[in-house]
C-alpha cells in the first residue's frame, strides 16, 4: 500500500486552509473531469483529485492523515499499518470512522491507502475490534452518496462486511435521513445507514437547491451569450443577460434536487480572462486595453 500525498494532488500547501482547498479542487475538478478535458490521463487525475478533497475536507480526516505525514512519506513510499491499524494512537473521538463510500459516481473508487485509513473503525481490520452490536440490534453507519443518485433515485453498490450489496437511493433523501437494510448488519441485526453528500465536483449544495460556479468570458458577460450549463439532469442551454457582472446570480428552476417542491439550481457567474495563447488573441487584449483604459476602475 503506497502512501499518497494528498496536498501535492491539490496543489496546496499543508497550512492551507479550508477555503483554499475547496477552490484548488474545484478548479483541478473542472479542469480534468472526463466529460470535457481532452487529457489522457484525465479520468486517473479526477479519481486522485476527489479522492484527496474527500480526505481534506472533514476537518477529523485531515487531522488523522496529517498525523500520518509526520512520520515522513513520500509519495510511493511503502506505508505499512501499525499493530492494530491506522487507528491507534489517534486523539480519541477525532478518528472513529464506521463510514461507506458508495462505487461509481463521485463517492466511490477510492484507493486501498484511503481505504485502509478512513474506511475501518477504530483498531482496523488486523487489530483488535471495539464490542460491536450484540445479536440482533441495529448497526449503524454512514453513507457517502453521489448527487447524481439523489437526483436520479440510482442504485449504488457498497462493500459491507466483506460483502457488496446493491442499494437504491430514494430521489431527493437528505442528509441525516437513513435507509434500513433489514438482517444486513452485524449477527444478523439490521444496518442503518445515515445519509451524507458526497463531494462533488461541479455542485454545491443549499438545502434543496444546487450552487453551480460558471465560468464566463469578459465578452459574455458584457455583450450577453447563451452557453451550456451543467445540471444533475443533464446540460441545459442558459441565457447571459448583457451587463452582467461577476457574482451574478441566475436561477434553473426546478433543476435542483426533488422534493416538495423541488429545488432550483442558482448558477453564480465567474468572469474569468482566458490567457492569450498568441499574436492575435494578445493584439486582441491590447486593443481592449486600448478602448477601456483605466476608466473603468471608477465605474
Amino acid at each position: 500500500m503506497q502512501f499518497k500525498d494528498y496536498y501535492d494532488v491539490l496543489g496546496v500547501e499543508p497550512s492551507a486552509g479550508e477555503a483554499e482547498i475547496k477552490t484548488a479542487y474545484r478548479r483541478l475538478a473542472r479542469k480534468y473531469h472526463p466529460d470535457v478535458s481532452k487529457e489522457a490521463d484525465a479520468e486517473e487525475r479526477f479519481k486522485a483529485i476527489n479522492e484527496a478533497y474527500e480526505a481534506l475536507r472533514d476537518p477529523a480526516k485531515r487531522k488523522a492523515y496529517d498525523q500520518l505525514r509526520t512520520h515522513g512519506y513520500r509519495p510511493g513510499d511503502e506505508v505499512r499499518p501499525p499493530p492494530g491499524g491506522f487507528g491507534q494512537g489517534a486523539p480519541q473521538g477525532d478518528f472513529d470512522f464506521d463510514e461507506i463510500f458508495a462505487g461509481g459516481g463521485n463517492g466511490g473508487g477510492f484507493s486501498d491507502f484511503f481505504e485502509e485509513l478512513f474506511g475501518r473503525r477504530r483498531g482496523g481490520a488486523r487489530g483488535p475490534q471495539p464490542r460491536g452490536p450484540a445479536p440482533g440490534q441495529v448497526r449503524r453507519v454512514r453513507l457517502a452518496v453521489p448527487l447524481e443518485a439523489v437526483y436520479r433515485g440510482d442504485k449504488v453498490r457498497i462493500g459491507v462486511n466483506g460483502r457488496t450489496l446493491e442499494v437504491r437511493v430514494p430521489k431527493g433523501i437528505r442528509p441525516g435521513q437513513a435507509i434500513r437494510l433489514a438482517g444486513q448488519g452485524a449477527q444478523g441485526g439490521d444496518l442503518l445507514l445515515e445519509i451524507e453528500y458526497a463531494a462533488h465536483p461541479q455542485f454545491e449544495v443549499d438545502g434543496r437547491n444546487i450552487i453551480h460556479l460558471l465560468p464566463v468570458a469578459p465578452w459574455e458577460a458584457a455583450l450577453g451569450a447563451t452557453v451550456s450549463v451543467p445540471t444533475l439532469g443533464g446540460p441545459v442551454e442558459l441565457k447571459i443577460p448583457a451587463d452582467s457582472e461577476a457574482g451574478r446570480k441566475l436561477r434553473l428552476r426546478g433543476r435542483g434536487l426533488p422534493g416538495t417542491p423541488a429545488g432550483d439550481q442558482i448558477v453564480e457567474l465567474e468572469v474569468l480572462a482566458p490567457q492569450a495563447g498568441n499574436q492575435a488573441q494578445r493584439d486582441a487584449y491590447a486593443r481592449l486595453r486600448d478602448s477601456f483604459g483605466n476608466e473603468w476602475r471608477r465605474a
